[in-house]
């Protein structure tokens, strides 16, 4: 059971609130995301309200007086839930489904609920209830003492345990058995990704907002045919292929989940085993909807992500993709030293991407040089595969190489190591 029901679309008000140093330019554009948001979950926006307040009310976020206004404007419009920009804490969701009459959701809640639509895999399924569960938890409500049950015994009489307690319990036993599973389907996803590494490639992830255009890219270099919507969230699960690069060297690329303004803790937290593929990349190719409002602000939500799960420190390389539809792309590159324009839709720039992807990669690699017997041909093989190979010259009884190897390569062929 997800978060908003799907037996009919549903007619939702949008609340945002202004609170300095945010405008109320950046508080509509945020609700204009929330709105693509609301539609991904299956429901319509009828009305959306804007406040300007100067702090959040601690009973109803937006004060009595505009609470008793949203629950007017509800009535004219026949909505069926109101949804907040920003996240509620459990008592003020409370006090204002009191006022209004209906449900009262926050930002947190929707993503949650498309998340829970798009959730395919074990492992999937699993961080999705978790997050949910640990959203819900909190927001549990008793239902008074006619449903608690009584106990008779010395020390005791009277009210025993609640409703409220009894569905506490099941929701953390729940959240301890799903946190059972997902530990064991993190070790086995770390045991396929350390059989991957024995086969010595390096490791590209690509990163980015939702639905800018990652996954499609992912098959315009790698012909991977993975699922490709003009939809939010719509990849949620992490997918690896190799891509070879134009010096023969092959890397594993990987697709993941895309990051959005104020991601919800709770699913930063569940998908922290499958965010690990990110952190255990030599390069991150950030890629960024250059037809989006604001690009710059998406690129600074990604970047907080990123961050937050320990992978902040890892080499970027920004393109700018949707080149075909906005000229916004090449403006971008030019803004951005070291960044590239694509359109993953028609190819354009893909040749360059690579070409560059391979570049920065090859900068963390050392420059050896190594002198192999003509009776060990397997070395030279070995080491053609591994790395880049920049000079090959046969001298008497053996077979002098200058090649570009990370740390791992140059240690594996140390015996042949001369500088």
């Amino acid at each position: 059971m997800t978060l908003i029901e799907r037996t009919f679309r549903e007619k939702i008000i949008l609340v945002g609130v202004a609170i300095p140093p945010a405008t109320l330019d950046e508080t509509e554009a945020h609700l204009d995301e929330l709105a693509l948001l609301v539609d991904t979950a299956g429901a319509d926006v009828v009305e959306r309200v804007v406040q300007r307040r100067d702090r959040p009310d601690p009973a109803t976020y937006v004060g009595k007086g505009k609470a008793e206004e949203l629950r007017q404007l509800s009535l004219e419009v026949d909505s069926d839930t109101v949804v907040f920009d920003d996240e509620l804490s459990p008592a003020q969701q409370r006090n204002l489904e009191k006022i209004l009459g209906r449900t009262a959701i926050d930002r947190t809640a929707v993503i949650l609920d498309i998340f829970a639509q798009n959730a395919h895999t074990l492992e999937g399924k699993a961080q999705v209830e978790l997050a949910l569960l640990r959203y819900r938890l909190p927001r549990l409500r008793g239902r008074g003492l006619s449903l608690s049950q009584q106990a008779g015994r010395i020390g005791t009489r009277g009210p025993g345990e609640t409703q409220l307690e009894v569905d506490r319990r099941r929701l953390v036993r729940r959240m301890t058995k799903l946190e059972a599973e997902l530990v064991e389907l993190t070790k086995n996803r770390r045991v396929q990704r350390k059989a991957r590494q024995r086969g010595r490639l390096r490791s590209v992830s690509l990163v980015g907002y939702t639905n800018a255009g990652k996954s499609t890219l992912l098959n315009r270099l790698t012909h991977a045919d993975v699922l490709v919507e003009d939809r939010l969230f719509a990849t949620l699960d992490p997918r690896t292929r190799r891509l070879d690069l134009p010096g023969g060297e092959g890397v594993l690329l990987s697709d993941t989940v895309g990051f959005v303004r104020k991601l919800p803790h709770q699913l930063v937290e569940a998908f922290r085993s499958t965010l690990e593929v990110v952190k255990e990349s030599d390069l991150l190719v950030h890629v960024v909807d250059s037809a989006a409002p604001d690009p710059g602000e998406q690129i600074d939500a990604v970047r907080s992500v990123l961050d937050d799960i320990g992978a902040g420190d890892i080499p970027e390389l920004l393109a700018f993709n949707k080149a075909d539809v906005t000229d916004e792309a090449k403006r971008l590159t030019a803004d951005h030293a070291g960044s590239v324009s694509v359109s993953a839709a028609t190819g354009e720039g893909v040749d360059h991407l690579v070409a560059v992807m391979g570049d920065r990669l090859r900068v963390t690699d050392s420059v050896v040089e190594l002198v192999v017997p003509f009776a060990r041909g397997d070395v030279v093989a070995a080491v053609h595969r591994e790395g880049d190979v920049l000079v090959e010259q046969h001298e008497e009884g053996a077979t002098r190489l200058r090649a570009r190897l990370d740390g791992a390569g140059a240690a594996r062929f140390a015996e042949f190591l001369v500088s």
